[in-house]
């Protein structure tokens, strides 16, 4: 069955496929097997245009990527269809007089570069395997994140309205055929009530002390890489001798990059405090808003003491439970250090945003307790990380489990309306492209013309 919300089997709207592609002009497809692309419009969408080279560019890229998956025509022609219909949005766009800001453009742009250096491992790779300066990229890159940000801002507009209603719903669902109805997983829901214990004075005292101590080390003439080695706590970069290779502003902690930015090359800063612990700083290099340091973390530790005190005070919690002298629901209200403690001490999950797991998405140590759990059922306290990585415990409750099944309205009512949602947004947005390119001058070039578009652009 085509999921919802696709165009067709094996591609997905491209723009979002491509969310981190970065489509330079013909200098790449230059180094990419020898093959040098002779520049020409292939088609024109009102005043705009479309380059040989916007389809080649991004084909290239994704095939360095490794991402291609069946026929090269057919991907170059979704390609097409995907430039044809971000320039339709971007003639609605001088319509409605949308603008984006370069301030937008570039919070954009410094945080998909970001990721593309940290991929390289730095920006001198990145700059070296491109053979153009970071400023150049940006500047090569600039118009094509703007169209991005428009094009999402104008689809946004469109189906910003689209409600399914319940005879909608499963109107939807009647349409699949039956051997094409989803098979859904086994799912879990849970919820939770979390004691943090607080990390003690004397111990934020102790990390301190022995940060100062690295630093006046480090001072003294000690390699600062060696000792972010020895000692760090940052697990990604400890092994690098601390070096977080460049990141651009707005990617760090702010307590963090308050003080990085403002270090000269090789100085090193006194104790930085953020949510992840204490740090020390050291400058290798900044080019404009780009910053590349190394660091020393060290985190304070909750006490074994104080750690057995939360077990406990959660084990007497349970016990109430079991006992019936407080629901699960009100001990979480009363006695939860997490933030979910006003929604019922459920769990979200990161992936969808909902509250139904499958195994596969729980932590571990989630995944091994619930498994012998019967639903409603308390576990014991079990340990845990929170977010910023503090030792802790909770218990857990299994509010539900599903089995697996095929989709239905009964058990599974919120999927089948997303996916009602996402099939009538794409029958809408695709209603709207057809109706605008019937308004829009459209000419596409012959060889192109045999391409199964998913929307009408040839009857022009």
């Amino acid at each position: 069955m085509e999921r919802p919300g696709e165009r067709r089997d094996g591609f997905v709207r491209i723009a979002l496929i491509l969310a981190f592609v970065i489509s330079w002009s013909s200098t790449i497809m230059a180094q990419q097997d020898n093959e040098y692309i002779i520049d020409e419009v292939v088609a024109v969408v009102g005043k705009n245009i479309v380059l040989e080279s916007d389809i080649e560019t991004q084909y290239l890229t994704y095939r360095m990527q490794g991402g291609i998956s069946g026929n090269a025509s057919d991907l170059r022609c979704a390609i097409l269809e995907d430039i044809l219909y971000q320039k339709l949005m971007i003639s609605q766009a001088e319509v409605d007089s949308i603008e984006i800001s370069d301030a937008q453009v570039d919070a954009e742009l410094d945080r998909r570069l970001g990721v593309f250096i940290n991929q390289f491992g730095s920006q001198d790779k990145l700059e070296e395997y491109y053979n153009k300066t970071l400023y150049e990229i940006k500047q090569e890159l600039y118009e094509i994140v703007k169209d991005q940000l428009i094009t999402q801002q104008v689809q946004s507009g469109i189906v910003q309205n689209v409600t399914v209603t319940p005879s909608e719903i499963r109107s939807f669902y009647r349409s699949i055929p039956t051997d094409s109805i989803p098979l859904i997983k086994t799912e879990y829901v849970i919820a939770e009530i979390v004691k943090e214990p607080p990390v003690n004075v004397e111990e934020k005292i102790r990390v301190k002390e022995q940060l100062l101590d690295l630093r006046r080390r480090i001072l003294k003439g000690e390699s600062f890489s060696t000792m972010a080695i020895l000692y760090s706590q940052d697990p990604g970069s400890a092994k690098k001798g601390g070096e977080l290779g460049f990141y651009g502003r707005g990617q760090l902690y702010p307590q963090f990059e308050a003080v990085a930015y403002k270090l000269n090359e090789g100085e090193i800063s006194n104790i930085v405090e953020t949510e992840a612990g204490y740090h020390i700083i050291q400058m290798i290099e900044r080019k404009g808003d780009y910053i590349n340091v190394r660091h020393i973390l060290l985190t304070p530790k909750v006490s074994p003491e104080d750690l057995m005190e939360a077990r406990n005070e959660l084990d007497s919690v349970a016990r109430l439970i079991r006992a019936d002298s407080i629901t699960f629901e009100e001990a979480v209200v009363r006695f939860s250090d997490a933030d979910n403690k006003n929604s019922g001490g459920l769990l979200i999950n990161p992936y969808t945003g909902g509250t139904s797991f499958e195994a596969e998405q729980l932590d571990a140590q989630v995944s091994f307790t619930i498994e012998k759990m019967e639903v409603d059922e308390i576990s014991n306290p079990v340990p845990m990380k929170t977010e910023d990585q503090k030792d802790a415990y909770r218990l857990l409750k299994l509010v539900k489990r599903t089995a697996p099944h095929r989709a239905n309205l009964k058990d599974d009512y919120s999927k089948i309306q997303d996916w009602a949602m996402q099939d009538k947004q794409k029958r809408i947005v695709d209603e709207w492209i057809n109706n605008k390119a019937a308004k829009t001058y459209i000419r596409i070039v012959d060889r192109y013309k045999k391409c199964e578009f998913a929307n009408d652009w040839h009857a022009r």
